[in-house]
């Protein structure tokens, strides 16, 4: 049985940030070091988590990262005896939905992580999925659906009616035009565009500053300006 560790540093020195939410971290590479960033920009605004460490599958060369712990695999946090928040800080979506699915412990809960000067007002009416991460820099702008754990990297912006299903990802930069719709798991790559009203298919990879001006089926890889597809996956 996996017990967490107290706080660290400076995330231990308030006895009131002990009876908040406890956030766990899956992901101990660069992107969860990323995401610990943007709990403690949200705690520095909003006192919301009691960051309590990180899992993976893959245990890191220290045992701790940044001040808080490595707590163990997913065998370890699907063992855990206190409820817990997770956030997937992986930043491949099928990778994403691989570790949902193996997270089967009915203490656990997925935490959505927006960045506090990321604009979402309720007459912006964006409807945001569990376990989605939105960075600094985002902005969205209206009529919004986005599923659960999508990805926001740093300063995306997403348009008026576009729909991302569950997820997807987005690296820094990428744009979504109004009306674009993305299927379940696509991945724009850095600087990558999807214009007004056109749909990518699942699981699909545009890579980094494509732009896709017309439809993309799913299974496939598509690069360049305008994006063309060069590979299609098995």
């Amino acid at each position: 049985m996996t017990h967490l560790s107290p706080l660290l540093s400076s995330d231990s020195a308030s006895d009131s940030a002990r009876t908040l939410p406890k956030l766990v971290i899956f992901g101990a590479g660069g992107l969860g070091r990323e995401v610990l960033v943007l709990a403690r920009q949200i705690n520095e605004v909003k006192l919301t988590w009691h960051l309590a460490g990180f899992f993976d599958d893959q245990a890191p060369a220290t045992s701790a990262i940044h001040g808080l712990p490595y707590l163990g695999d997913t065998a370890a946090l699907n063992s855990v005896s206190e409820p817990l928040q997770v956030v997937i800080a992986v930043g491949n979506g099928r990778s994403r939905s691989a570790i949902v699915q193996r997270l089967t412990s009915p203490l656990l809960r997925f935490a959505t992580l927006v960045h506090p000067a990321v604009a979402r007002q309720p007459y912006q009416h964006l409807l945001i999925g569990e376990g989605c991460i939105i960075g600094q820099g985002c902005i969205l702008t209206t009529d919004i659906q986005l599923g659960r754990h999508v990805l926001l990297n740093l300063g995306c912006t997403i348009g008026h009616d576009a729909v991302l299903e569950d997820f997807c990802s987005l690296m820094p930069h990428a744009n979504v035009g109004g009306e674009a719709y993305l299927e379940t798991g696509v991945y724009l790559g850095t600087n990558a565009t999807v214009i007004n009203q056109v749909r990518i298919g699942a699981r699909t990879i545009v890579g980094a500053g494509a732009v896709a001006v017309r439809d993309l089926p799913a299974d496939c890889t598509a690069v360049g300006v305008p994006a063309t597809v060069i590979k299609v996956h098995a």
